[in-house]
C-alpha cells in the first residue's frame, strides 16, 4: 500500500518548511497545551526533534513530548499528517479518554507499535501503526478529531468519518438521516457498538466527612438552597460546587438525573471550568468544593454515595456501574456505516469492542465488560431489604424465597436488560452473551448458574411474577443457544421475583428500565 508509506511521517514536520524558517521563529514564544489541562506552558521554541518540542522556559530548558500536547504560535512546527486510512470523529470523553489507549492496545495486539501525534487542530491527532513493533511496514493511518457526539453522527452522514465517537445513544432523527443516506441500521449491532462504560462520580475534598448524600441534599446544593456542609451534618464550611462548563456532556447527564423535570438553576457561585481534569484539581484544593467527573477522573478526591428517592443506596464502584444500577452513567459508543466502513476500520473496531480490549479500558479509567463475580451475604444492602417487617404480606414469601436462594449463590456483573416495551434484549445483549459464555468456559464442571427475573412494579404483582419468570427462562434459552456446546458441564435453571428486590426507582422511567432485568448467580461445585 504505497499511500501507507506515505503515512510514515505522521507527527514529523515538513522538514523542508521547518528549516527554512528555523532561524526567524525560533526567537518566537509558542504555547504548549494538553487537552486534560495538565500541561499549559509558553516558551521559545529551541527545536524539535525526536518528535518532541524543546523550549525555554523560566524554569530553564524543557522537553515536550508532541504527542502530549498542540502547538500555537508562529513558531510552531508544521506537523504533516500523511494519507488517512480511517478518520474517526466525535465524543471528546471517547476521542480524548479512551482512543489513544485503545489504538496502542490494538497495536499491540497485532505485535506493532503506535505512534501518536497531535496536528495542528485543536483536540486532534493521528496514530501511524508500524508493524514489527515498529520496524516493519506501515499498517494504517488513524487519525481522531475530538469535538462532540452530534458532530461526529454528522461527519458519518457526510462521510468526513468513517467511525463516529458518540457519549450517547444515537438519536431517532440522526439514525433516520443516515439510513436514508444509504448507511444500514444504525441501531444494528453489526453498526451500534458499544466500547465501555463512564460513570459520573460525586466527589468531595478527601478531607470531607460526608461520605452519603441523598439526591435531595445534592440538589439543594447544586442549587445553592444548601451553602455550607454543616446543613448536611459536615463541618461547618462554605460549599463550593464546581462544575464543567456549558455544553458538557458529562454535566447535561448529571444535570438530567438529578434536576429530571425540576425547574431549578444552577446555583450562580458555582465555579465553572473547562473539563473534568480542572474539576478534579479544584475538588482537591478546596476543603469545601464539590464537583461530578468521569470514573477516569477521580485523581484522589473522596467519592460520595448516593441515596435515591426511593431511599436506595448507589454506590460508585465498579460492580454496580457493569450491572447498570449506579444511575449516574452513560454508555460509550462507537458508531459506523453499513456501506463504506474499510477493512481497517472494521478490524479496529472489532479490537475495541473485544474481551481484549477490558485491560486497556480499565487503565483509561473507563469501565468494560468482562465479568466481576460478587458474594451475596446477609450483610448486603439487599439481604437487609428482604428482611424488611413491614413489606407486603403478598410478597413476603417470594422476599424470604429469594434471601434463602441468594446467600447460597454469587452474582456476576452481568445483568441483561430489555428494550423498551419489548420482549428483545436491549443493544447491550450481545456483548453481555459472549463476555459471559467466554467467562463461564473458565468455570470447573459442575457449575451452577441461575438466571434470576426482575420487573418494575407496573401492574399486579401476579403479573410481574409472571412475567419475570418468563423473562428470565427467555435469556436462559438465549444464552444456551448461543453458546451451543460450549457450555455442556454447566447446569442452567431460571427463577423470576417479580417487583421484588428494586436496584432502581420506580419513580422515573430511568428506574424502572434499571428494574426490569435479569441477573445472573452462579455456585460452583462442592
Amino acid at each position: 500500500m504505497n499511500h501507507l508509506k506515505k503515512a510514515s511521517a505522521v507527527g514529523a514536520m515538513t522538514l523542508a518548511g521547518f528549516l527554512a524558517t528555523a532561524s526567524s521563529t525560533y526567537a518566537q514564544d509558542i504555547t504548549l497545551r494538553s487537552s486534560d489541562g495538565t500541561v499549559n506552558m509558553n516558551g521559545e521554541l529551541v527545536s524539535f526533534e525526536d518528535n518532541s518540542y524543546v523550549i525555554r522556559t523560566a524554569l530553564g530548558q524543557l522537553r515536550v513530548s508532541a504527542s502530549r500536547v498542540s502547538c500555537t504560535g508562529a513558531a510552531c512546527p508544521d506537523l504533516a499528517v500523511g494519507d488517512i486510512d480511517v478518520a474517526a470523529s466525535g465524543s471528546d470523553a471517547v476521542g480524548l479518554g479512551l482512543m489513544p489507549l485503545l489504538l496502542e492496545g490494538y497495536a499491540a495486539s497485532m505485535d506493532a507499535a503506535a505512534t501518536i501525534n497531535n496536528t495542528t487542530q485543536i483536540g486532534q491527532f493521528a496514530a501511524g501503526l508500524v508493524a514489527d513493533q515498529g520496524f516493519g511496514d506501515d499498517i494504517a493511518t488513524i487519525q481522531v478529531t475530538s469535538t462532540g457526539t452530534s458532530d461526529g453522527l454528522a461527519d458519518l452522514l457526510s462521510r468526513r468519518s468513517e467511525i463516529a465517537m458518540a457519549a450517547r445513544r444515537i438519536q431517532p432523527v440522526e439514525a433516520e438521516a443516515l439510513s436514508a443516506d444509504g448507511a444500514g441500521d444504525m441501531f444494528d449491532p453489526a453498526q451500534e457498538h458499544i466500547v465501555a462504560v463512564d460513570s459520573l462520580i460525586v466527589i468531595t475534598h478527601p478531607d470531607n466527612p460526608i461520605q452519603t448524600m441523598n439526591v435531595r441534599q445534592l440538589l439543594g446544593i447544586y442549587s445553592g438552597a444548601i451553602s455550607n456542609w454543616s446543613q448536611v451534618g459536615g463541618p461547618d464550611l462554605p460549599v463550593q460546587v464546581v462544575i464543567r462548563n456549558v455544553g458538557s456532556n458529562r454535566r447535561d447527564v448529571f444535570e438530567a438525573r438529578i434536576f429530571g423535570s425540576d425547574a431549578t438553576a444552577l446555583t450562580s457561585d458555582a465555579q465553572v471550568v473547562a473539563n473534568s481534569n480542572e474539576v478534579a484539581q479544584a475538588v482537591n484544593a478546596n476543603p469545601g468544593a464539590i464537583g461530578v467527573v468521569g470514573y477516569a477522573f477521580q485523581r484522589g478526591a473522596q467519592s460520595v454515595n448516593i441515596v435515591n428517592q426511593c431511599g436506595i443506596t448507589m454506590v460508585p464502584d465498579t460492580f454496580s456501574a457493569k450491572t447498570e444500577e449506579y444511575a449516574l452513567q452513560r454508555r460509550l459508543f462507537l458508531y459506523t456505516r453499513g456501506d463504506t466502513l474499510s477493512p481497517e476500520g472494521r478490524d479496529f473496531v472489532e479490537y475495541a469492542t473485544s474481551a481484549e480490549a477490558d485491560n486497556v479500558i480499565r487503565k483509561a479509567g473507563f469501565i468494560g465488560f468482562s465479568v466481576d463475580r460478587r458474594e451475596q451475604s446477609l450483610e448486603d444492602v439487599r439481604a437487609q431489604a428482604l428482611l424488611n417487617p413491614n413489606a407486603d404480606p403478598n410478597e413476603v414469601p417470594f422476599m424470604r424465597q429469594m434471601l434463602a436462594r441468594m446467600i447460597d449463590y454469587d452474582r456476576l456483573s452481568t445483568t441483561f436488560r430489555f428494550r423498551t416495551g419489548s420482549s428483545l434484549l436491549d443493544e447491550r445483549g450481545r456483548i453481555d452473551k459472549l463476555r459471559l459464555v467466554e467467562y463461564l468456559e473458565t468455570q470447573p464442571a459442575g457449575t451452577e448458574v441461575l438466571l434470576v427475573g426482575f420487573t418494575d412494579e407496573v401492574g399486579p404483582f401476579s403479573n410481574n411474577l409472571a412475567l419475570s419468570e418468563r423473562r428470565s427462562a427467555q435469556v436462559t434459552a438465549e444464552l444456551q443457544e448461543f453458546a451451543g456446546t460450549r457450555l455442556n458441564g454447566i447446569s442452567f435453571a431460571s427463577v423470576g421475583y417479580g417487583e421484588i428486590a428494586p436496584a432502581g426507582c420506580n419513580a422515573s422511567e430511568d428506574g424502572r428500565r434499571i428494574n426490569r432485568r435479569v441477573e445472573v448467580w452462579i455456585k460452583s461445585p462442592a
